[in-house]
């Protein structure tokens, strides 16, 4: 009898959390991992707004440095996701300040909402650049 355990002083076998493939994925959850990444894009991206705000206290030279730079394809495309971050972060923020007031937390307004979220940040996004490139020329 010493060597059988007895089912008390065996480890238990733990549940385990769900992973990723244990959920289908919805919107909500969707919105939820943006919403994060767009965080983290903001945070890096007001690094190209200091040193824009810097090359426009340094003189014309820097501040035309700055400006080829953004101009370039490159720059273009990362001002382009940077000002979509900030669109989707926004009406993203404002949907959770709703949700934090306690409204919109039934299912369909939670999905519609989050559909909303993503729609609305693609066209505010448009409509900055629309403005933008039709007020004041390049952008």
């Amino acid at each position: 009898m010493a060597n059988q355990q007895r089912v008390s002083d065996r480890p238990r076998a733990r549940p385990l959390s769900p992973h990723l493939q244990v959920y289908s994925w919805q919107v909500q959850m969707v919105t939820s991992i943006i919403h994060r990444g767009t965080g983290i894009v903001l945070a890096l991206g007001s690094l190209l707004v200091v040193w824009g705000v810097l090359a426009l206290a340094a003189g014309p030279a820097q501040w035309a440095d700055f400006g080829e730079c953004i101009r370039s394809p490159l720059g273009f495309l990362v001002m382009f996701g940077w000002s979509w971050a900030l669109a989707y972060h926004l009406i993203n923020g404002i949907r959770h300040l709703v949700q934090d007031a306690g409204y919109a937390y039934e299912i369909r307004s939670f999905v519609l909402n989050s559909w909303i979220s993503i729609f609305g940040s693609l066209v505010l996004t448009a409509i900055i650049w629309l403005l933008a490139m039709t007020q004041w020329g390049n952008a």
